[in-house]
């Protein structure tokens, strides 16, 4: 059973803070990772530290993007619905990324479309991979996770005053990614995104207005990907919007889709 949370907010411009909570929202463990080299080592001395020999006790909200595009974004979202990328959109961002935007939840930093991306985005994505070698990582929003707390009596965690003088705002951000994974394990978030193949985000609240057409990619209805290679053709059934559509489910090397 997961018992241990451990949020980090992740950045380059100085040092990534960390926090850890137990089940019941004790904080147990709050730092800076400061040798932007040995971060990914670093902090997996602390997850292991506090797994006590069970790594699968211990969840890790990430606050930054898991992985980057491959290529430009193919679909846009607007309030009429998808639609085609035209000449003009630069293609970037998730489907994770598109879902908060149109719920008004926060402004993401969208992942570029290509090549540079951010020194700090490139540190999540070794974060992600590094850590996720052992234990169970997630991609937490925490400016989305305050717009879902706020009015909530009961979203509370108590805290280490001792590691907020270097930057309180970022070690808030760090409590709240802890506190944003110990929600959705405990059973009182959500997982949005990840239809393009690209990684989810996880929320602490369900969403209270869900827009439920973004909530599903449109390449997962329409099918207009050109297939590279088949490795699974399957039966499947699909509902939207109360009818069921009898399909094939096609898996290539890359993502799944609808035809």
């Amino acid at each position: 059973m997961i018992d241990r949370f451990i949020g980090v907010d992740v950045q380059t411009s100085r040092g990534c803070p960390f926090a850890v909570l137990d089940a019941d929202g004790n904080a147990l463990d709050s730092g800076w990772l400061n040798d932007r080299n040995e971060t990914a080592r670093a902090l997996r001395t602390v997850a292991t530290r506090h797994a006590e020999g069970r790594p699968n006790r211990v969840a890790i909200g990430i606050d930054a993007p898991r992985i980057q595009l491959q290529r430009g974004r193919e679909w846009y979202w607007s309030r009429k619905g998808w639609r085609a990328c035209r000449s003009k959109d630069r293609g970037s961002g998730r489907h994770c990324e598109v879902v908060i935007a149109a719920h008004r939840l926060a402004n993401p930093q969208w992942t570029p479309a290509q090549p540079p991306f951010p020194q700090w985005m490139q540190l999540g994505f070794e974060l992600f991979e590094e850590l996720g070698k052992d234990f169970t990582v997630y991609e937490v929003f925490p400016s989305a996770s305050y717009a879902m707390f706020a009015g909530d009596p009961s979203a509370n965690v108590n805290v280490l005053l001792g590691g907020f003088a270097p930057g309180p705002k970022d070690m808030l951000d760090a409590y709240v990614a802890a506190t944003t994974t110990r929600e959705f394990i405990q059973g009182r978030g959500i997982e949005v995104g990840g239809g393009d193949g690209l990684g989810s985000i996880i929320l602490p609240r369900p969403l209270s207005k869900a827009i439920h057409g973004v909530l599903t990619w449109q390449l997962l209805l329409t099918g207009r990907v050109p297939m590279q290679r088949r490795v699974l053709l399957t039966p499947l059934s699909i509902t939207v919007e109360g009818v069921t559509i009898r399909t094939r489910e096609v898996f290539t090397a890359e993502r799944m889709y609808i035809v």
